[in-house]
């Protein structure tokens, strides 16, 4: 019954003990005024008087319930004391009667009501003020009074056995308190300013540490102090975080920077980092406490590690560069090698005079196919990492797509007697995207899948629809990947090392490639794989094409800089390790 207002511990802890008193008080003045003054009054005036007693002490807890303001409410419970104890006492034979020894109660619950000497001080004179109005009383209203009799100890006695657990509790409350003198105090255990607030953020108490560590006096921090020199972009989390504690949380952390005073020597910017730990004992504790630190070094830190992630990014962007200028250069030379390797081996000018000549330029026009396939790879993975590799949608029969690589592929297929099956559902259909693309997907994966699949083995296409996705999937019973390399797969320049795949020549580029085109699609790639069982690779792609609602002429640059973003990134998909 205590007002929400009253949020200090020991105020309503006051304000609670003053309840109890009014709620039980009427218990004994009602059951006195039966015993001793009904005679006097009748029945019809002490019933009136023991309801108007009840009434009165009832309506003042509600009161202080409803207000919170018990200064009132004690002022008129000591006056009404006066009141009834005078009665009292003159009806049961005046001072001469045990009733008399009431006379104590008020000091005794001023005292424990406030818990202060002058309460004490304050109940004691309204004590001395009961006895000239007893004297008058005892003359005028009741001259008749009851004699004194044994029975008349039945009411100081119940009171006397109300006082008993009180007082074991008082003196237990005092222990507790001296134990709490004699343990160190927060502020003098841990090298922070303490804080304690109130739930809605008013500072209530600063500890000296402000001086040393802020350079403020705490009485500056005192109230919205603290919230006021908070820089505008940080308040919002420090506000947060209360809200936390006061929606139940127990601790919360917040970096914020704070406005200290400026120095003459010091920097022009007179924010520094601070770190902010906020704790609540719950619903319990209506106060929060706050451990402010200096956070320099933290937010130091910070700062270097994103200005080396810049430079990191500045590296790549540049090393995209290069390698996209060196594979311009080389493309030059490379489409003369393989042109005029290709006219000297159909013996334009002339034929060869020794077989061996025709074998060696064979040889020469096939390293050059590979090499220019190399350079193509390189210079589409810079141009989806530099945000210029442009797509063009377009419908078409995904089906079209998988027998164009299958036909493509199904040489090479043969060569290690591997087979090269299809699966595609009829419902698989059309699907709107770059076909090319499509098309470079399939291709990469399947070779490298016959490329990582012994002589005999298997290698399948299969492709389904479900609701706006096509998935489609090439899987090979081939040697599979390790759970630790898995992670490694699709950056650039990264090829799984063991003893099978040192046999093939490769850039690692394919599957790099592969996970930027389908992020150009906003698609997902995922791998399964175990060593010795093979590995299983699935592309997701939504049959409407990417959902971007710009104009054409800016589609392809929009889409493009997605999939740079993408790649830049750790992993795209899900990489998973199968059995």
């Amino acid at each position: 019954m205590v007002h929400p207002s009253v949020r200090d511990e020991s105020a309503r802890a006051a304000q609670r003990r003053l309840v109890g008193i009014l709620l039980t008080a009427p218990f004994f003045v009602s059951a006195s005024i039966a015993l001793y003054l009904a005679n006097t009054l009748g029945a019809a005036t002490t019933l009136a008087a023991t309801c108007a007693t009840f009434g009165a002490a009832w309506l003042a807890v509600l009161l202080v319930a409803a207000s919170g303001k018990e200064q009132l409410a004690a002022a008129a419970a000591l006056t009404f004391g006066i009141a009834s104890i005078s009665a009292i006492v003159a009806g049961a034979g005046g001072l001469a009667s045990p009733m008399s020894a009431l006379l104590l109660a008020l000091p005794l619950e001023a005292y424990w009501q406030r818990r202060s000497p002058r309460a004490g001080l304050n109940g004691a004179g309204a004590a001395l003020a009961v006895l000239p109005l007893q004297a008058l009383l005892g003359s005028t209203v009741f001259p008749a009074s009851a004699a004194v009799a044994g029975w008349h100890w039945l009411v100081p006695l119940a009171y006397v056995a109300t006082l008993l657990p009180r007082l074991g509790g008082l003196v237990a409350k005092t222990s507790q308190d001296e134990e709490n003198d004699e343990r160190p105090r927060l502020e003098d255990i841990v090298d922070a300013v303490v804080i304690r607030m109130a739930p809605n953020g008013d500072i209530s108490d600063v500890s000296a540490q402000a001086r040393e560590t802020m350079r403020l006096q705490p009485e500056l921090l005192l109230g919205t102090g603290l919230f006021d020199r908070i820089q505008v972009s940080d308040r919002v989390a420090y506000l947060c975080a209360l809200a936390d504690l006061r929606g139940g949380a127990t601790r919360r952390k917040v970096e914020v920077r704070v406005r200290l005073p400026r120095q003459e020597d010091g920097p022009t910017d007179n924010y520094r980092p601070f770190l902010i730990e906020l704790m609540s004992n719950g619903n319990r504790a209506p106060v929060f406490t706050a451990l402010l630190r200096e956070n320099e070094e933290v937010a130091q830190l910070r700062a270097d590690l994103a200005n080396r992630g810049e430079s990191a990014e500045a590296l790549e962007i540049a090393k995209g560069r290069f390698l996209a200028a060196v594979s311009h250069e080389l493309r030059t030379p490379l489409n003369a090698i393989i042109g005029f390797s290709d006219m000297l081996l159909h013996e334009t000018f002339g034929g060869f005079q020794n077989p061996r000549q025709k074998e060696y330029v064979t040889l020469v026009r096939d390293s050059g196919h590979h090499l220019l396939e190399v350079v193509n790879s390189i210079l589409d993975v810079s141009r989806i990492e530099a945000g210029t590799y442009a797509t063009n949608p377009e419908s078409f029969r995904f089906a079209d797509a998988v027998e164009m690589c299958r036909s493509m592929m199904n040489l090479q297929a043969e060569a290690k007697t591997i087979s090269l099956t299809t699966q595609i559902a009829p419902e698989a259909g059309e699907i709107h995207a770059d076909r090319r693309a499509v098309q470079q997907m399939l291709i990469n994966l399947v070779s490298n899948a016959i490329k990582f699949t012994p002589s005999g083995g298997q290698v399948s296409v299969g492709a389904k629809r479900l609701g706006s996705w096509l998935h489609f999937w090439v899987s090979d019973n081939g040697i599979g990947i390790a759970d630790h390399d898995l992670a490694r797969l699709g950056k650039p320049f990264t090829q799984v090392q063991n003893d099978y795949t040192r046999q093939f020549e490769g850039t690692g580029l394919g599957l790099s490639l592969v996970k930027g085109l389908v992020s150009l699609h906003e698609g997902t790639m995922s791998i399964e794989s175990a060593v010795g069982e093979g590995t299983t690779v699935t592309i997701s792609l939504p049959v409407g094409g990417p959902a971007i609602d710009e104009q054409p002429e800016e589609r392809g640059a929009l889409v493009a800089l997605r999939a740079a973003g993408a790649m830049r990134r750790e992993g795209h998909g899900s990489l998973r390790k199968a059995g």
